[in-house]
């Protein structure tokens, strides 16, 4: 139980690093995730068909991501058409393009081609045959996810990531400087959807499967994650905002898991997961918004000095 958690908080925790760059960081309404997740796993499982290694196939899902992002930014920033609207532009035809990547099918299995995990499996079974393979896997993720947030802190230092965040909350200062705001949008909208595929191409490793249709409502538990940790842990320092948005994504697929196992118990059942998860996000807007209330009401009564 505690092993799929992990695994699975860690690997969708990849994913909730891209939407914090777009949502959070850029202030850029980004729906080409819920594309760009199917479509990592989709080319993963091309690449693996045909032969490619799995950590060769992890990169080009990254890139398929990639790009999967700069398109988004063309048909925004050259077409002028709403952020929104062009998320949800691209990840329509994102749909198609997964399905002639893995040849017109809707779902490939990959049960019997070698992958990280399999790999890591058979070694802990050769090796630690009393420990549960999952565990390897949960360590592997660790490393991996670990090795990236520090990438990420590291480039959120650099001029062009503070530059990244400051034209989320004030473009015109950027504009100011003399940058020019559509690169910097696009970067920051290609590493998201790039995340976004990597996160997708991980968790078809770990499924053992394919399928174009596992991108839905994946932006929704993003955001959903993104505000749990939010929640938990509330800071200006980049290192705990990337933090807490791995943070976020275990505590969504823990109580995910609770529900899926006890929620028979009030007569709920798979079905009601979305149901859930969009009552979970109103919760913590209503939280969120009473907080900054709270804080205005604190400072309106504050006497005024004569």
């Amino acid at each position: 139980m505690i092993q799929g958690i992990l695994i699975e908080g860690l690997i969708f925790g990849i994913m909730v690093l891209g939407v914090f760059m777009t949502f959070r960081v850029l202030n850029f309404c980004d729906m080409t995730v819920d594309g760009s997740f199917p479509l990592g796993a989709c080319v993963l499982a091309a690449c693996l068909t045909h032969g490619l290694s799995p950590s060769l196939a992890l990169f080009i899902a990254f890139c398929a991501g990639l790009f999967a992002g700069l398109f988004t930014t063309i048909i925004y920033t050259k077409l002028r058409i709403p952020d929104l609207l062009a998320g949800i532009l691209m990840m329509t035809m994102l749909y198609s393009v997964n399905l002639r990547v893995m040849s017109n099918q809707a779902n490939v299995s990959l049960l019997r081609v070698p992958t990280i995990f399999s790999n890591i499996k058979t070694l802990m079974k050769a090796h630690f045959a009393t420990v549960s393979p999952d565990w390897g896997i949960v360590i592997f993720l660790l490393i991996f996810v670990g090795i990236l947030l520090v990438i990420l802190n590291l480039f959120f230092s650099t001029d062009f990531g503070l530059t990244m965040g400051a034209l989320g909350s004030n473009p015109q200062m950027v504009i100011s400087q003399g940058v020019d705001p559509r690169v910097v949008r696009g970067v920051g909208i290609c590493f998201g959807d790039g995340l976004a595929s990597l996160s997708g191409a991980l968790f078809a490793m770990y499924s053992g499967f394919s399928d174009v249709g596992s991108g839905s409502g994946v932006v929704v538990s993003g955001l959903a994650s993104l505000m749990l940790g939010e929640f938990v842990i509330r800071s200006n320092k980049i290192g705990f905002q990337t933090f807490r948005v791995l943070l976020g994504s275990i505590i969504y697929r823990a109580l995910m898991f609770l529900a899926r196992r006890y929620g028979y118990n009030i007569g709920m059942n798979a079905n009601d997961l979305k149901l859930i998860t969009g009552l979970m996000i109103i919760v913590c807007l209503i939280v969120s918004k009473q907080d900054v209330l709270g804080y205005f009401k604190a400072h309106l009564k504050r006497p005024q000095k004569s």
